[in-house]
């Protein structure tokens, strides 16, 4: 085997050395940050049936405060991206967290549904600009053929994040109420937002912006990456301005990848903000705990197909196909889950069906946008597709929450977001292959 390379004769297992030492210095901690981010965003769904019986609050009141968390992060996305450019990734995600941590906790003090709405659209404020940020920040350190299994690697928190968050919600729900005269649901904001207060400041003295600030590389180190994204012939430059934005929105496949990415967004806030509600419906009697245990089963499903299609698109060097595997996989499970909704067995099995299909598409589809971008386009063009496609989170828990309302069946709704994720395969079907990465490795 051997690498691509003009400069650097280092054999494979060099390379491979160093990646190791820069996953196992990176990833862990990218790993802690989502997954602190994702519980702050996904323990609205636990926390929905005591707040609605505490507050009154009716499941169309959970479904707008649920989509005004993506305006915020709509409006704020691109901005944060383009500043990351500037200022760098530590300084930039050091703040996201910290400010998502304090207005995650504060949810505790919601009271009527006006504050419910402003702590949701603060909340999508603070972490606009984390999940493009981390895509743009690995495009510093991975050359494109790399890109798919890492992507996948730091998505599993969205997995993690059901699969322990869910019984740990549960948990804090069952064990927490009146403690000190506050609500067990005020609990579980408090202990599940201070965390990412805390990595905050861990990510200031642990992360580095780019190989060349790495003092824990040496040098011949810090020329195989940088030589390795030179052979990419795509890494980011460093010259994201609003001139780039402007020159993508005149770009036709700016939209379609936006298009698919609102299916994904659609597909996974219903899993996510959903899927305990779902459960608690056709598990009558359930306790909290119990609940947060079938919750953790389709994110532990969806978990392991994320991983195993990054890793396979990786050594296939192909991405476009899975992301229409992935895409067809979520939308029959969701689809199926409408029509699933008397049976507690036959409803796990669809929801992991789309946890897979949905969780996947997440890594196939980013590694390959990342293609379809140009190295002077690539920081805002992440910002734009992320933040446009955040549109399908708005309109996901509205769309269920509505119907729900209206018809008191969740399956109107779920069928409406597999047609979703349907139209999305279409969309990833229309693009052309993405170009063939330089760096892919070859057999020699």
């Amino acid at each position: 085997m051997e690498i691509a390379s003009s400069v650097v004769p280092d054999d494979e297992t060099a390379v491979e050395g160093v990646y190791t030492k820069v996953s196992w210095r990176l990833i862990p901690v990218l790993l802690l940050c989502y997954f602190a981010a994702y519980v702050d965003r996904i323990n609205i769904g636990f926390a929905q049936a005591s707040m609605s019986s505490d507050l009154k609050f009716s499941t169309a009141i959970f479904g707008l405060g649920g989509g005004i968390f993506f305006i915020g992060y709509l409006l704020f996305e691109v901005p944060s991206n383009l500043l990351m450019e500037k200022i760098g990734a530590r300084k930039t995600l050091s703040r996201i967290l910290i400010l998502w941590g304090a207005i995650s906790s504060a949810m505790m003090f919601v009271r009527t549904p006006e504050s419910f709405y402003v702590l949701r659209f603060l909340l999508g404020v603070a972490e606009a600009g984390f999940f493009p940020g981390v895509i743009l920040y690995l495009t510093y350190w991975f050359p494109a053929r790399r890109r798919a299994k890492i992507v996948a690697l730091f998505m599993t928190p969205v997995a993690f994040s059901g699969l322990l968050g869910g019984p740990l919600s549960g948990w804090i729900l069952q064990n927490f109420d009146g403690v000190n005269g506050w609500a067990a649901w005020q609990w579980m904001f408090l202990i599940e937002g201070l965390p990412s207060i805390l990595l905050g400041l861990a990510v200031m003295l642990i992360l580095d912006d780019r190989p060349s600030d790495a003092r824990w590389l040496d040098a011949r180190e810090r020329q195989i990456l940088e030589q390795a994204l030179v052979d990419d012939q795509h890494p980011a430059s460093g010259h994201g301005d609003w001139r780039s934005l402007l020159v993508l929105l005149k770009n036709a496949r700016i939209y379609v990848l936006t298009l698919i990415y609102f299916a994904l967004v659609a597909g996974v806030i219903t899993i996510s903000f959903w899927i305990p509600a779902i459960i608690k419906s056709v598990f009558v009697g359930g306790t909290h705990v119990q609940i947060g245990w079938l919750t953790a089963i389709p994110y532990a499903c969806g978990g392991i197909g994320m991983v195993l299609m990054g890793r396979h698109s990786d050594q296939t060097a192909e991405r476009r196909w899975h992301c229409i595997a992935s895409l067809l996989a979520g939308a029959i499970g969701i689809a199926a889950l409408g029509a699933a909704s008397h049976s507690l067995p036959m409803a796990l099995v669809a929801m992991s069906l789309a946890a897979i299909g949905i969780f996947s598409g997440f890594a196939t589809f980013w590694a390959a946008a990342t293609q379809y971008l140009s190295a002077t386009t690539l920081a805002a063009g992440l910002a734009l597709v992320s933040s446009l496609g955040q549109l399908g989170g708005f309109v996901s828990p509205i769309l269920i929450g509505s119907l729900k309302a209206s018809t008191g069946s969740f399956a109107a709704g779920l069928y409406g977001i597999g047609a979703i994720l349907l139209i999305g395969a279409v969309g990833m079907f229309c693009l052309p292959a993405p170009r063939v990465e330089a760096t892919a490795v070859r057999v020699s």
